[in-house]
C-alpha cells in the first residue's frame, strides 16, 4: 500500500503541489486553442459532403495551413520587444479565429449567397488558412507568457534557488500539454453530444447541425480573451498585497516585471520573416510547379539561417545539445501520415459515423491527457533520443491495428468473440493506447529553452525553435501528399442530379498504411543513430 501511495503521490499529488496561480492565463490561451478542436469532426463531413476535393489536395492544403506556423520567428522576435503590449496580438487572433468559423458558418446557412461571392472551395481554403493565423499569434504569446508565469521571487523578495526554478518551468510546460489536450478532451465531449443521432437525420438536418458547430465555435476566440483578462486582474491583485506590506511604487514595480536584459532590434528576424512572406506569396499564387516544394525549401532555408542567429547568445555546448535535440525532433515529426484517405475508408467502408469519429477524438484526447501525467516521470528521467526511440518503436506497433482493419480482420474476430471484437471495438482499444504518444516529444526541448534561453530572447527561442520543428509538419504533409499520389485512394464523389462521378477505389489503401507504418519505424531511429554518433549527441 506504502508503495502504491508513493507512486500516485509522485504521479498525481506532486503536479498539483507544484500548482500555482501565475500559470492561469497562458494555460487559458492553450486551453482554447484545444477548444477549437470541436470542428475536427465536422470539417471531415463538411469536406466529404459540400465539397469536391481530392485527397492529395486536402494533403497540399495541409502543407499550406502548417506554413503560417513559421511566422512565429518574427512574431516572437516582436513579442520581446513588445513585451508589455504584447496582448495586443490575442486581440488581432481571436479576429482571425472569428472569421475563420463565421465563413463555414455562412456557407452552411447561406450557401447561394457566398457562392455568388466566391466559389465554396475557395471560400474553405481561405477560412482553412486565416484559422492558422490566429493560432500563431495567441501562441506566441502565450509561450511568452508561461515564462512571464514563473515567479521570479518569492512574496518576502528571497529568489528562487536554480533547482526550484528548473521544477516550476518543466510543470509549466508540462501543464502548457495538459491543458491543451484538456480543452480537445472537452471538444471532443460536446462533438459527442452535439453528434448523439446525426447518422439518422437528411441532409439538410446535418447541414443545419454543422452550421450549429461553427457557430458555438466562435466561443473559441472569446474564451481565448479570458487568458489576459485573468492576467490583469492577477497583477492588479498582487500590486495591492504587496502595497499592504508597505513596499515602495518601485520595488512592487520591480517585483510585478520579469526581470529582462535589454532587448535590441535584430532585423535579422524580420527580414527572415518578410523573406518568407515573400517566397509564399510570389510561389504559391503562380502557377508554378512544384511551388510547395519550393516554399517548404527556401522556408527552411530562412529558419535555418536565423537558428545560427539564434544560437549566437549560447554556450557551444548549449549549442551542439539544442541542434542535436531539435534534429531528432523535427525528423520524428516529419514523418508522413496516412492522409484523408483511412478516415474515409473508415466512413465509407467501416461505417463509422459523426457521433463514433467523436468518441474516438473523446477518447484520444482523454487518454493523452491522463498519459502525459502518468509518463511525466518518464520525460522527466530520460534523454530525448530515449523518449523518441520509444514513441517510434511503440507508435509504429500500433499502425498493426489499422491495418488489420483494413484487411478484415474484424470480420474474423468478430465471430469468435460474439461480436464483441468488432472494427469499432478494434479502433477504441487503437485509440486508447496510442493515444498519450503524439505530445510527448515537444515537452523536454520547451522546458529547455524556458531554463536555458537568454531573459531578453525568451519569446524569440520559443518561435525560431517552434518554426523548425512545425515545419516538420509541413514536410510530412508533404511526404503524406506524395504517398496519396503513389497509392492513389478515392472516394465516391456525385454530382448535383446524385449521380456518381468519381467511384471509390480502396484497392492500394493497405500498402499506403503499410508504407507509413515502416516509415514511422525507420526514420526517426536511423535519425537518432546518426545524431547520437556525432558531435551534436543529445544528452539533454
Amino acid at each position: 500500500m506504502s508503495r502504491a501511495y508513493a507512486w500516485f503521490d509522485q504521479i498525481f499529488l506532486d503536479l498539483l503541489r507544484q500548482l500555482r496561480w501565475s500559470f492561469l492565463p497562458p494555460l487559458l490561451i492553450y486551453f482554447a486553442y484545444g477548444v477549437q478542436g470541436i470542428t475536427s469532426v465536422v470539417a471531415t463531413f463538411f469536406v466529404k459532403e459540400y465539397l469536391d476535393l481530392e485527397a492529395a489536395f486536402l494533403a497540399g492544403l495541409a502543407f499550406w495551413v502548417g506554413l503560417p506556423w513559421a511566422l512565429k520567428m518574427p512574431l516572437g522576435h516582436l513579442v520581446d520587444l513588445i513585451w508589455r503590449r504584447k496582448y495586443l496580438l490575442i486581440l488581432l487572433g481571436a479576429g482571425l479565429m472569428a472569421g475563420s468559423y463565421g465563413i463555414i458558418a455562412s456557407l452552411l446557412i447561406a450557401p447561394d449567397a457566398m457562392v455568388q461571392i466566391m466559389p465554396a472551395n475557395s471560400w474553405y481554403v481561405t477560412a482553412a488558412l486565416l484559422a492558422p493565423c490566429g493560432f500563431v499569434l495567441q501562441d506566441v504569446v502565450a509561450d511568452a507568457m508561461s515564462v512571464e508565469a514563473i515567479p521570479h521571487r518569492k512574496l518576502d523578495g528571497s529568489p528562487f534557488t536554480e533547482a526550484e526554478n528548473r521544477v516550476m518551468h518543466t510543470t509549466m510546460q508540462t501543464l502548457g500539454r495538459i491543458t491543451l489536450i484538456g480543452g480537445f478532451s472537452t471538444a471532443a465531449a460536446m462533438n459527442v453530444w452535439l453528434f448523439d443521432g446525426a447518422e439518422a437525420l437528411a441532409q439538410e438536418e446535418k447541414g443545419a447541425l454543422y452550421a450549429q458547430v461553427y457557430l458555438l465555435a466562435l466561443m473559441v476566440p472569446l474564451l481565448s480573451l479570458t487568458g489576459i483578462a485573468v492576467a490583469l486582474f492577477q497583477r492588479r491583485h498582487l500590486g495591492a498585497k504587496l502595497r499592504k506590506i508597505g513596499l515602495s511604487a518601485a520595488e512592487i514595480q520591480n517585483r510585478l516585471t520579469l526581470p529582462r536584459d535589454p532587448v535590441l532590434v535584430n532585423w535579422w528576424y524580420f527580414i527572415g520573416g518578410g523573406a518568407f512572406v515573400a517566397l509564399s506569396l510570389s510561389v504559391g499564387l503562380s502557377d508554378m510547379a512544384q511551388a510547395q516544394e519550393l516554399i517548404f525549401v527556401g522556408s527552411m532555408t530562412i529558419v535555418l539561417l536565423l537558428m545560427r542567429q539564434l544560437i549566437k547568445a549560447l554556450t557551444p555546448q548549449q549549442a551542439r545539445a539544442l541542434i542535436g535535440t531539435a534534429i531528432i525532433i523535427f525528423v520524428y515529426r516529419a514523418t508522413p501520415l496516412n492522409g484523408a484517405a483511412a478516415t474515409w475508408f473508415e466512413i465509407d467502408v467501416l461505417g463509422f459515423d459523426q457521433q463514433f469519429l467523436s468518441v474516438l477524438s473523446l477518447i484520444s484526447s482523454l487518454l493523452t491527457l491522463f498519459g502525459m501525467i502518468l509518463l511525466r516521470p518518464l520525460i522527466a528521467n530520460n534523454t530525448i533520443a530515449w523518449i523518441i526511440t520509444f514513441l517510434a518503436l511503440t507508435e509504429a506497433l500500433l499502425s498493426l491495428p489499422n491495418i488489420g482493419l483494413y484487411y478484415g480482420i474484424h470480420n474474423w474476430t468478430a465471430p469468435l468473440t460474439g461480436g464483441l471484437v468488432d472494427a469499432r471495438f478494434i479502433a477504441l482499444v487503437d485509440t486508447a493506447v496510442e493515444s498519450p504518444l503524439g505530445q510527448i516529444a515537444m515537452i523536454p526541448m520547451l522546458a529547455w529553452i524556458a531554463r536555458n534561453a537568454p531573459s531578453n530572447l525568451k519569446a524569440t527561442f520559443f518561435a525560431v525553435m517552434a518554426s523548425f520543428t512545425n515545419l516538420a509538419l509541413s514536410a510530412s504533409s508533404l511526404g503524406t501528399k506524395y504517398l496519396n499520389q503513389v497509392f492513389v485512394v478515392t472516394r465516391d464523389v456525385s454530382n448535383a442530379e446524385g449521380q456518381i462521378t468519381t467511384p471509390a477505389d480502396y484497392s492500394s489503401l493497405g500498402a499506403l498504411l503499410i508504407t507509413v507504418a515502416l516509415l514511422k519505424l525507420a526514420v526517426p531511429l536511423l535519425a537518432i543513430l546518426l545524431v547520437q554518433l556525432s558531435p551534436l549527441r543529445s544528452t539533454d
